[in-house]
């Protein structure tokens, strides 16, 4: 794993980081999923952890929910869009250095 050069990928081996998961969720939402089941389909979770960081995630204020109907849909917010491209941004220079991804 630290031998081969780092790929710059949001699918990875192994256990993902709470970190590595919160980007991932906000880069699913990035895309277009709203509904909180084609989120957690599109990050590969299960309802609890999806709910908890939907939680997470809305109280820090990187994405916003809003009900229509009896669905709750969530959207990005530009201070989640700043935060997800500053750490694409990270990625790339620690890939370029020979580093790990995130």
């Amino acid at each position: 794993m630290y031998g081969t050069p780092a790929r710059i990928s949001l699918s990875t081996k192994g256990k993902r980081s709470r970190l590595r998961l919160c980007l991932d969720v906000l880069g699913v939402i990035r895309k277009g999923a709203e509904k909180p089941t084609n989120i957690m389909y599109r990050s590969n979770l299960s309802w609890v952890p999806l709910t908890e960081i939907l939680n997470l995630l809305e109280d820090k204020g990187l994405i916003e929910s809003r009900v229509t109907g009896k669905r709750r849909v969530y959207k990005i917010t530009k201070r989640g869009l700043d935060l997800l491209e500053y750490f694409q941004k990270a990625e790339v220079l620690l890939a370029a250095a020979g580093g790990r991804s995130l």
